[in-house]
């Protein structure tokens, strides 16, 4: 897998926090309507403050997610694209565990 960092293509999407070692937090904002551009993580925990209605694109392959307030998730690395396609904004706190 070719790692895409999305703090470099979606830059208004995705800020850097705090990085040390193999740890890395990054806050995620995605706007109603709004897409990211295809990007990587690696195993990832993710913390989403205000969730919402999403359509996550892996590949030519979709899904849809109704995700609430204060849902935890974890994921095994990967590369995706994320679609809001709610009424309201996602925000969302990303903890990265690199290799």
């Amino acid at each position: 897998m070719t790692y895409i960092d999305p703090i470099e293509v979606s830059p208004n999407n995705y800020k850097q926090l705090f990085e040390r070692g193999k740890v890395r937090i990054v806050e995620m904002t995605l706007k109603a309507g709004e897409s990211d551009i295809e990007h990587s993580h690696p195993f990832e925990v993710v913390y989403f403050i205000k969730g919402g209605k999403a359509r996550i694109h892996i590949g030519n392959e979709s899904v849809e997610a109704d995700i609430p307030d204060g849902h935890v998730m974890e994921h095994e690395a990967w590369t995706h694209r994320v679609e809001n396609i709610g009424s309201s904004d996602i925000h969302a706190i990303i903890v990265e565990f690199q290799d």
